[in-house]
C-alpha cells in the first residue's frame, strides 16, 4: 500500500507550500486565507498520522520517537485551536502561524524520516483494516467545521 506514504508526504507538500506562500503574502486577506487552508490541510493529516500510521509504526520505530510525535501534533494542535478562534487582525497572529510552520516543518523532516522497516510494517498493518488513508481524510474533512460556523 504504497499510495499511503505517498499521500502522507504529498501533504506534507501541500503544507509547506502553503507556509511558503504564507511567508510571501503581503495582504492580510490573503494571509487570513492560507491560514485558513494550512489548519484544514493539517487536521486532516494529522487525523491520517493518529488513526493509521502511528499506531502500525510505533511499535518497529520505538515509544521514544513516537512520544516525540505526539507531542509535536499536541503543541499543533495548540497552536491550531488559538488560530482558528482569532480573526487575522490580532498583533499575534502572524508570529502564531509562523511558529506554529516552524513546529510542523521541523516534524516533517522527522517524520519523513523513519525507518524504512516502519514504512514496511505501516503498509502490511493497514491491508485490510480500518480506514484508507483517503478514507480517513474525507472522514476529517467532513467533521471540520467551516469558519463561518463558529
Amino acid at each position: 500500500m504504497k499510495p499511503a506514504i505517498a499521500l502522507l508526504k504529498k501533504d506534507h507538500d501541500t503544507v509547506k507550500g502553503l507556509f511558503d506562500k504564507f511567508e510571501k503574502a503581503e495582504s492580510r486577506p490573503a494571509k487570513t486565507k492560507i491560514v485558513t487552508q494550512a489548519l484544514a490541510e493539517l487536521k486532516t493529516h494529522a487525523a491520517i498520522e493518529e488513526e493509521i500510521f502511528y499506531p502500525a509504526v510505533r511499535k518497529p520505530v520505538g515509544n521514544d520517537i513516537m512520544n516525540e510525535a505526539d507531542e509535536e501534533h499536541h503543541v499543533a494542535k495548540v497552536l491550531i485551536a488559538e488560530l482558528e478562534e482569532m480573526d487575522g487582525h490580532e498583533d499575534h497572529y502572524d508570529a502564531k502561524f509562523t511558529v506554529l510552520a516552524e513546529n510542523v516543518r521541523h516534524h516533517i523532516k522527522e517524520e519523513e524520516n523513519v525507518p524504512k522497516v516502519a514504512e514496511a510494517v505501516m503498509v502490511g498493518a493497514m491491508h485490510g483494516k480500518g480506514d484508507s488513508p483517503a478514507q480517513t481524510s474525507e472522514k476529517a474533512k467532513a467533521h471540520q467545521p467551516k469558519r463561518s460556523e463558529k
